[in-house]
């Protein structure tokens, strides 16, 4: 460890020489490159944490640039986890940094999640967040929990080994898929996601610095543009929760995670949801206006997307049914349509 680069670290009483050896020794999980991923990741690498592992299915995308502070014009179409970890690494070459490009499902999420100390929030979906937590709760791993859209945020920690609420103990359910906007659908102001992303790191690093005392242990809740923070103290765990109560882990077993299905000869990929539901479907088609042309008829919602197109050029077609269940044609993967589902109808 090289003492002269953490040297206005280390000499804060918080932190000493010994907190930095815990930090240079700690592994620690970023779900999710886009926004807050990003400042998270950027946050923790250059505090020293010894390992960060960076997990993302998308490719980076020109519009992504206002807010995603790792990626330049240079990285576009590449994998973010891949644009992140040389960013990352040109910061600070000391620490490991261990780039995953894949989606994080019932089968890869316990193998990414071993070995770490933390896992922390960069996630655009509820459906992966509730497996985060599934298996925070199942292998007695911290989880801090983020998310922004809009000019509004939230943040808050689940610990497991403490016994403190979980997700499912807050949030029971997640909502709807197609009932909740997204950073695609409302938009996102780049200060609240500096804002939550602070939060989150300096969970982590508490953590890791065996602070626990010194945790936020409230449901915080950020609105930058009516200058508000929001404090819920801390939500108190329900002994029966279906996940951390009853342990009963519904995602990570796949009984609630949704299904991809490629169409044969159709260039389309199907997506199931999660879970039983039905989506308003002219709400929907009123979000969706700013970012294509979409029609409804009979219970389908059926257009193109403006701002995606394939390796061919062709515009992304996006048909969306009353049970949430959805066609993303002229896609080159099965991973790129789950992105364009989570982002535009949202889970």
């Amino acid at each position: 460890m090289n003492a002269s680069r953490y040297q206005r670290q280390v000499i804060l009483p918080q932190v000493g020489e010994d907190g930095q050896s815990l930090l240079s020794s700690a592994h620690v999980l970023v779900a999710g490159c886009g926004a807050l991923g990003c400042a998270v990741a950027d946050l923790l690498a250059r505090a020293g944490v010894g390992c960060l592992k960076l997990v993302d299915r998308d490719l980076v995308e020109l519009s992504n640039l206002q807010r995603q502070v790792l990626y330049q014009e240079s990285d576009v179409g590449l994998a973010k986890a891949e644009a992140a970890a040389r960013r990352l690494h040109s910061v600070n070459s000391q620490i490991e940094i261990d780039p995953h490009v894949s989606d994080i499902n019932p089968m890869t999420v316990g193998g990414l999640a071993e070995g770490c100390d933390v896992i922390v929030d960069g996630l655009d979906n509820f459906e992966t967040r509730y497996l985060l937590n599934d298996v925070s709760v199942s292998m007695s791993v911290p989880y801090i929990y983020g998310g922004a859209v809009g000019t509004e945020g939230l943040s808050f920690p689940i610990l497991p080994e403490r016994q403190s609420a979980c997700l499912r103990c807050v949030f029971p359910e997640p909502p709807p898929a197609g009932a909740t906007a997204t950073c695609d659908t409302a938009g996102v102001l780049g200060p609240i996601i500096t804002m939550v992303a602070a939060h989150e790191a300096m969970q982590v690093l508490k953590l890791l610095l065996m602070k626990e005392a010194d945790l936020d242990h409230a449901l915080v809740s950020f609105d930058v543009w009516n200058n508000e923070i929001r404090r819920l103290s801390a939500p108190k765990r329900d002994d029966d929760c279906i996940c951390c109560g009853r342990r009963e882990f519904e995602w990570l077993e796949g009984d609630r995670s949704g299904s991809t299905t490629t169409l044969c000869g159709r260039g389309a990929v199907q997506i199931l949801p999660g879970s039983q539901t039905r989506v308003d479907l002219k709400d929907l088609s009123i979000r969706l206006e700013a970012h294509g042309e979409f029609s409804l008829h009979d219970g389908i919602l059926r257009g193109q997307l403006h701002e995606e197109r394939n390796g061919d050029g062709d515009l992304v077609e996006l048909t969306v049914f009353e049970d949430l269940r959805a066609m993303v044609g002229r896609v080159d993967s099965t991973e790129r349509a789950k992105a364009i589902y989570d982002r535009y109808v949202g889970s």
